[in-house]
């Protein structure tokens, strides 16, 4: 593909296009990172970004910028065909999508599938081999069901989703539209609920229902469970990254975003727009407020206002923690000084 055809998808395209120059509109045929494209092969730098040192060495063919004429002057020397956007990173993904066709497999029902009893099915639906779909259930048009999917009784899965393989959705399970629920995804399992007794550990039964609200995503080997009564709800728009554990009756907002191994214990309410970064830990019933940020490791054991960006276990502010762990290595001398200071 040329780089003037790409550049007409970007002028279509959500990442904003400024301005661009052909240079000899070379073939593109994939997409690389700066440090390591090849002849043929197009890039992205994002603004004030340190991998622009890296042009120098690249063999690059295009190159996506921001407007920054340092970084302008830089890619027309070396002859590269370039594009400025306002996103040049969003504009990188819509250049991929186009670079690398989703193949879709045909609309069909492979015959080693097994459907239950009045099940709907809608139209153009992929079934793959190996799959069940038990009782009662309904899946909408357009969607893709891949081999070893295992679908409960009394499902409903809406229309143009695609599950893949071998992920299990559990009885009762709500899924909207335009979801992707990936391998292994386990959704709608049972809460972990148990009643302490004199004779051991009372089950309390799991009776209530998972709902995924439209345009979710659920990364491989991530598990939502189901509570006691009531649901655990996703919102619509959430990003959920693999090996994510979300328990019985968690409310989700919309727009949320969750990267590997977070943990929301039971109850807890997270409102729109939340970033959780990787193995944050939120307490049962904790609520956090919308657009709340907080990095990596952080544990969440009290509830947190809107719009707070927090770190550390227990979360505190990012800023304070930034200047407590300042502090961390200096411990030891610290604890010097104060002994020092008893003995006088």
């Amino acid at each position: 593909m040329q780089f003037s055809e790409l550049i007409s998808t970007l002028k279509s395209g959500e990442a904003g296009l400024v301005n661009y120059k052909l240079a000899s509109n070379p073939k593109i045929i994939r997409g690389a990172s700066i440090e390591k494209a090849l002849l043929n092969e197009i890039s992205f730098i994002e603004k004030n970004n340190s991998l622009a040192s890296e042009l120098n060495q690249s063999k690059l063919s295009a190159v996506l910028i921001p407007d920054d004429k340092e970084l302008r002057t830089k890619v027309e020397e070396k002859n590269i065909a370039w594009a400025i956007l306002k996103d040049p990173k969003l504009g990188f993904a819509e250049v991929l999508e186009l670079l690398n066709p989703i193949q879709k497999p045909s609309p069909t029902i492979h015959n080693s599938s097994v459907i239950g009893n009045n099940v709907e099915i809608g139209k153009n639906i992929s079934i793959g081999p190996n799959t069940f779909i038990g009782n009662n259930c309904i899946i909408g048009d357009n969607t893709i069901i891949h081999p070893g999917v295992v679908i409960y009784d009394n499902v409903v899965i809406q229309e143009c989703n695609e599950l893949h393989a071998n992920c299990v959705i559990h009885p009762g399970t709500f899924i909207g539209k335009n979801c992707v629920i990936h391998s292994n995804a386990v959704i709608g399992s049972e809460g972990f609920g148990f009643v302490p007794t004199s004779k051991g550990w009372r089950k309390m039964p799991q009776t209530g229902v998972v709902i995924v609200q439209d345009n979710v995503e659920v990364g491989c080997n991530t598990t939502i469970d189901r509570p006691a009564v009531g649901e655990t709800l996703i919102g619509s728009g959430t990003k959920i990254d693999n090996l994510v554990q979300i328990g019985h009756g968690v409310s989700v907002g919309k727009g949320c975003a969750m990267a590997a191994q977070v943990g929301i214990a039971g109850g807890a309410v997270i409102g729109d727009s939340v970033i959780l970064a990787g193995q944050v830990g939120v307490g049962n019933r904790v609520k956090v407020g919308d657009r709340v940020i907080a990095s990596s490791k952080c544990g969440i054991h009290a509830d947190i206002e809107p719009g707070q960006v927090i770190s550390g276990f227990p979360a505190i502010s990012n800023r304070l923690w930034l200047r407590c762990s300042a502090n961390f290595k200096k411990l030891p001398e610290i604890a010097k000084a104060i002994r020092k200071l008893n003995l006088e």
